[in-house]
């Protein structure tokens, strides 16, 4: 089985990106929905994302924006993908950043279906449910229902994932990637270290296992 992939979410300092990718991120999220507390200006999204190394992804997420918006912010950080958070129709934002990724929140077999259903070229992400907070929330999400779509398709898991549980996450749910933001932080937009390190450090354990 191939690795789990990692995204660090919620950056707004260049040390703790620099941090995660050295620790083994293969991608740094930027949140640029001005009621995040992690909210990130697009000038200091495109700072960090100049200095980090070409491979590692840059994914801006977003909340209901306008498709002009992504691709205005896409151009200017260089995103590798916009991640889709509200609740946009993928197909309007076509073009708009080089790879999408769409957000669901199961909260029931529908859920789950629409999810699976979702265009083959825009990636699942499975985050807690919270129309308010829209992520970032410490809250888990629903790992059965995540692991029904990860058996037909690629999924990035989210939600309340830490180094005290993400290896149980990645055992339940085998997801392509993990994406980790609060559970890293010291307070929101401010990573810790110790926590990063734990994190990627549960991480390996579980892949070796």
């Amino acid at each position: 089985m191939s690795r789990t992939r990692v995204k660090i979410c919620g950056l707004t300092r260049l040390e703790d990106a620099e941090l995660a990718v050295e620790l083994g991120a293969d991608a740094i999220g930027f949140i640029f929905w001005p009621q995040s507390p992690r909210v990130v200006g697009v000038d200091r999204a495109a700072s960090i994302a100049r200095a980090l190394p070409a491979f590692v992804a840059r994914v801006g997420v977003f909340v209901n924006p306008d498709p002009d918006e992504v691709r205005r912010v896409a151009g200017e950080v260089g995103l590798s993908a916009a991640q889709l958070h509200g609740d946009e129709l993928p197909e309007r934002f076509a073009g708009a950043a080089p790879t999408l990724i769409k957000v669901a929140a199961l909260a029931g077999g529908a859920d789950v279906r629409s999810a699976i259903e979702l265009p083959l070229d825009v990636t699942v992400l499975v985050d807690a449910a919270d129309r308010e907070r829209r992520g970032g929330t410490g809250v888990s999400a629903d790992w059965a229902g995540a692991a029904r779509v990860a058996s037909v398709r690629p999924v990035i898991l989210a939600g309340g994932l830490s180094a005290d549980n993400v290896a149980q996450a990645i055992q339940k749910v085998r997801p392509w990637a993990v994406d980790v933001s609060s559970g890293v932080e010291e307070r929101p937009g401010v990573k810790s270290a110790a926590r990063l390190r734990a994190l990627f450090d549960a991480i390996r354990e579980e892949a070796h296992a």
